[in-house]
């Protein structure tokens, strides 16, 4: 029986905007495919023959969709690791074709959990769950310095900190050359442990990038089953002493903390400067999730951007935010903001992510070390000699302190949209800057890493 996305209000025609390639999501055999833009936005269409039409969103309402294009110029892998023989996504490793060397590459050190989320990348915290080795783990380092690295390094799971050796896998990859590393945590443990936090810091932790839903426990008894607000607090707090940066990482879901997302950017200005940021994460399904998804259980973009700029009556707007020259356009937003005194934020506006159509293409090698960089270094916790001053009196208009709280007062909003086998576009993957090192060391991009069909099978993920 054919299976679909599809919602009956649609008209029946709609404008073409682009052919590419996807997947189907039953059976992951690669289908053509073409962007289709209706009057309630644009749609990812495809048709298996045996399984049937597909019709997902992706994109609803302003910023329109096409002035978010942006043209960059390929980065290709400089020591891929696979042959191309069948082509995307089946060769990743990278190939290649890939067409960005990683930004960020994330190790999953283990696949147990301390959580059992209704919703989650890995599936984490199942019975046979268990951590990867040491040998392993260097492995991955050795692999990621032949690919190009040293890259940025996300430790990830299942939870990471149900391990007690993390602070030993940091060092490991100190002294094979890394410099930046980041926590992606739900917090549980180094909520209740200041001194095992202490640990991973010394070894060389630069940043705790902490799932953080919402400023309610409602939202967290629906979406991680438990309320832990207070843990993600104490998380906050134990950073404060140790002065660790934190970026908070809302996974958004349609229904549940989409109306929550001003208070979410309330509470991050709240907790400056230990709070560096939030970096939103609209809901994909793949992993655990218990149905198929409908197009009213996803949000896309620039509803997120719309829900900030309503939300916070303006603090943030619409037109701040501009998609990142380090992957494709259509998978992020993000602005840079000044925080100036009595709370305004001051957009730093980036040429790089404005478009144009007499614009030349951006150069994609250029763009992925300046996210990298900007990463590394304003993520992590202000030092000593750039004191948060919030209070004190200026204008806006005096230039001399928008310089001046440019070096010590940033803060970013970003987010990433990721796919899933519905929406899948191989457009978009090629382009794909954040990558999971797979077993044997190879770097796989992670919406393909991820990619989970009707049944829970995937490409890559064992």
């Amino acid at each position: 029986m054919a299976m679909s996305s599809m919602v009956s209000e649609i008209p029946v025609e709609g404008c073409v905007i682009c052919r590419t390639q996807s997947i189907c999501p039953v059976c992951l055999n690669r289908l053509e495919a073409k962007r289709v833009e209706y009057e309630d936005g644009v749609y990812l269409e495809k048709h298996c023959r045996e399984h049937g039409f597909f019709r997902t969103i992706l994109w609803r309402g302003r910023p329109d969709y096409g002035s978010w294009r942006r043209e960059k110029l390929p980065n290709h892998p400089r020591h891929p690791f696979t042959q191309v023989e069948r082509g995307c996504p089946y060769d990743c490793g990278l190939c290649a074709e890939h067409r960005q060397e990683p930004c960020c590459v994330l190790l999953e050190v283990t696949s147990r959990c301390d959580l059992g989320c209704p919703v989650c990348f890995a599936s984490s915290g199942e019975k046979d769950a268990t951590d990867v080795p040491l040998s392993t783990i260097s492995l991955w380092y050795e692999r990621m310095l032949k690919a190009g690295g040293p890259f940025n390094i996300q430790l990830s799971g299942g939870e990471p900190c149900v391990r007690d050796d993390l602070a030993q896998i940091i060092a490991m990859g100190k002294k094979a050359g890394f410099s930046y590393f980041q926590l992606n945590t739900n917090g549980l443990r180094i909520a209740r442990e200041r001194d095992y936090l202490a640990s991973l810091k010394e070894a060389g932790l630069g940043v705790v990038y902490l799932q953080f839903d919402g400023t309610t426990d409602d939202i967290y008894r629906t979406i991680r089953g438990r309320e832990i607000l207070d843990a993600k607090k104490k998380v906050i707090l134990n950073c404060r002493a140790l002065e660790l940066g934190v970026v908070l990482v809302p996974t958004v879901v349609p229904g549940v903390n989409d109306k929550d997302l001003g208070n979410i950017v309330r509470f991050a200005l709240e907790n400056y400067p230990v709070v560096r940021g939030i970096h939103f994460q609209p809901i994909s399904y793949f992993g655990r999730f218990p149905d198929q998804p409908r197009n009213e259980d996803r949000i896309t973009i620039p509803e997120i951007l719309r829900n900030l700029q309503e939300q916070t009556e303006g603090l943030v707007k619409t037109e701040d935010f501009h998609p990142k020259g380090s992957e494709n356009s259509y998978c992020s937003f993000h602005c840079t903001y000044i925080l100036m005194p009595g709370g305004k934020l001051l957009a730093v506006k980036n040429q790089a992510g404005k478009t144009c159509g007499c614009r030349e293409p951006e150069d994609s090698s250029k763009a992925l070390l300046r996210t990298r960089s900007f990463v590394a270094r304003n993520w992590i916790y202000p030092t000593p000699s750039a004191p948060c001053s919030c209070g004190e009196s200026a204008s806006m208009g005096e230039w001399d302190v928008i310089l001046e709280r440019s070096k010590t007062h940033l803060f970013s909003v970003s987010g990433m949209a990721f796919q899933d086998a519905w929406n899948l576009d191989l457009d978009l993957l090629q382009d794909c800057c954040i990558n999971v090192a797979a077993d044997d060391g190879k770097l796989i991009p992670f919406c393909a890493y991820n990619l989970t069909n009707t049944l829970g099978e995937g490409l890559y993920r064992l």
